[in-house]
């Protein structure tokens, strides 16, 4: 998810100020228009929010911020979503949180998905805007008047989760007020959130993947007693497993992103298990399939199992067409199942929205 402070380099782009004027830009909606201040020109407030895809702090406000919207939509206020993050800066194991990253294409899927009642614009590309405005965290709200000055800068309000009642309501306190023509009583707060992901500060994303290159890879045995334990998942995490071979073209190529998916959620209470039903004999040509892929989770090879069997202990509703995909929850249910290649995307979600692991921290 990225680490819940600011940004600490030292190029750290410099905050706008209360009183400064907003700075002009040219930035992509996931509508396909292109949007400038001038866009909002008649809004007597402006409510700029620099918030993004993957980061569980910006989904927690994601509610909020469309019952916002409707709340003041026909008061003169305009909201505006803007995405800061470089999606090449965003590495596998920060989107523990999230079945998407944040590039133009998944901010599109995000955007219809929530049915976003407010333009979500794209500063990935250059991210000039947020060094421009100096935002730190996702989410990060600017909020200005109908000059454009700014007039407040910080949280939202002061409760991180998507429930619970807020000690403050900066935010809504602050446009009350401008609309009213009074001060804002508390024109700046903190921000707290995902730090921004800069796109010149990616070489410890190199670095991960170096050592998940180094990472063993291993293929074991197993039989009849360890599969029916496997299954039952007397864990407190939950499990994907995953029934491939080698001679399966849709497995070998759905398989990588397999590993990706367990790379994204491997921090959190998750457990991805492959299960080949290659022949003892192709032991070999299995592990070296694995190696190729760095699949540094849980593999095993069938030992004196059955196949027919085998396929009624997986899942009596599998037919037998590889490949086959379960998400097993903690004491053995079945959440997700699918004979042949998983949509990813569907998967992805059938992870991060089991209450298992969720979308919050």
């Amino acid at each position: 998810m990225g680490s819940l402070v600011a940004n600490t380099y030292a190029e750290e782009p410099k905050t706008l100020a209360i009183g400064a004027k907003a700075p002009d830009f040219s930035l992509p909606g996931v509508d396909d228009k292109t949007y400038s201040l001038a866009s909002f020109a008649k809004a007597d407030v402006l409510v700029m929010v620099f918030t993004c895809n993957h980061c569980p702090t910006a989904q927690a406000y994601e509610d909020r911020l469309i019952r916002f919207t409707t709340d003041y939509k026909n008061k003169g206020v305009q909201v505006v979503a803007i995405s800061p993050n470089a999606p090449e800066a965003v590495s596998l194991d920060e989107l523990g949180y999230s079945d998407l990253g944040d590039t133009f294409e998944e901010m599109k899927i995000r955007a219809s998905g929530k049915d976003y009642n407010f333009p979500y614009l794209y500063d990935g590309a250059t991210q000039a805007t947020a060094r421009a405005y100096g935002a730190v965290a996702t989410p990060h709200v600017f909020i200005f008047d109908r000059s454009r000055t700014l007039r407040y800068i910080g949280r939202f309000d002061d409760v991180e989760k998507p429930t619970g009642k807020p000690n403050h309501n900066d935010a809504r306190e602050a446009v009350e007020a401008l609309l009213a023509g009074r001060p804002v009583a508390n024109p700046t707060t903190k921000s707290f959130g995902c730090s921004i992901k800069w796109k010149d500060k990616t070489e410890w994303i190199q670095k991960t993947r170096e050592r998940w290159a180094k990472e063993e890879v291993k293929l074991e045995s197993i039989n009849e007693e360890s599969l029916r334990k496997l299954l039952k998942n007397d864990t407190d995490k939950l499990r994907v497993v995953n029934v491939w071979a080698t001679w399966c073209g849709p497995c070998v190529v759905e398989f990588p992103d397999l590993v990706d998916t367990y790379r994204m959620y491997r921090g959190r209470d998750f457990d991805f298990v492959s299960i080949t039903t290659d022949k003892p004999e192709a032991r070999e040509k299995a592990l070296k399939f694995l190696k190729s892929k760095q699949a540094s989770n849980a593999n095993y090879i069938l030992e004196g199992l059955d196949i027919y069997t085998f396929i009624e202990l997986v899942d009596p509703k599998w037919q037998g067409a590889l490949p086959y995909t379960l998400v097993i929850e903690p004491g053995g249910k079945v959440a997700y199942r699918k004979q042949g290649a998983v949509d990813l995307r569907e998967f992805r979600r059938a992870i991060v929205d089991n209450a298992v692991i969720g979308r919050y921290y």
